[in-house]
């Protein structure tokens, strides 16, 4: 196993035990409950471990270190949300149109594009007569919006920020308070 950081071994062991379940799932309050602080103040507490230096270097040495030993990482998510962006619906289906069997569908199809899927089968006097099958496919927008957000395309900003708009506001407040007091 991997010698531990420096920024590790100087944790207490309530900070190092909140580390390991943050990495969990990343929800910092459940951390420090599952890590024995109090569930009652487990949200200001999970806010004040968060902002300590330790336990940030901590966190982002055990992150990647995780990153590089599953070879998972900002290179392989952009791939991968590439590869299911371009993902052709066609290749699900037979030149006839019907749907091909699930084990000859592209793997990528298999790994997650498909949100889920119906089969119902039609019956008429109990005889089997046909199937529908119906294919719900995972939300390829939000793929996008993410390949958007990765290379900075800024196309899906959520928030502008405008620089110098504090200095603005408090020049606007000083005119007007010079304006109010003549």
């Amino acid at each position: 196993m991997a010698k531990e950081p420096k920024q590790a071994r100087d944790l207490t062991a309530k900070e190092a035990a909140f580390v390991r379940e943050y990495l969990i799932d990343l929800n910092a309050t459940q951390a420090a409950i599952r890590a024995g602080y109090s569930a009652k103040t487990a949200n200001v507490q999970a806010v004040e471990i968060m902002a300590r230096p330790l336990v940030k270097a901590a966190i982002g040495s055990a992150m990647a270190a995780r990153s590089e030993e599953t070879k998972i990482d900002a290179e392989w998510v952009l791939r991968r949300l590439a590869a299911e962006a371009e993902a052709d619906v066609a290749d699900i289906y037979e030149p006839d149109g019907a749907l091909k069997p699930l084990k000859d569908w592209p793997k990528i199809w298999r790994q997650g594009l498909v949100a889920g899927m119906d089969v119902e089968e039609i019956e008429v006097e109990g005889v089997k007569v046909g199937l529908i099958r119906k294919v719900k496919i995972s939300d390829r927008v939000r793929r996008l919006e993410l390949i958007g957000k990765h290379v900075a395309v800024q196309a899906f900003l959520e928030k502008v920020e405008v620089a110098g708009v504090e200095q603005l506001a408090d020049r606007i407040a000083r005119a007007k308070a010079k304006a109010g007091g003549k």
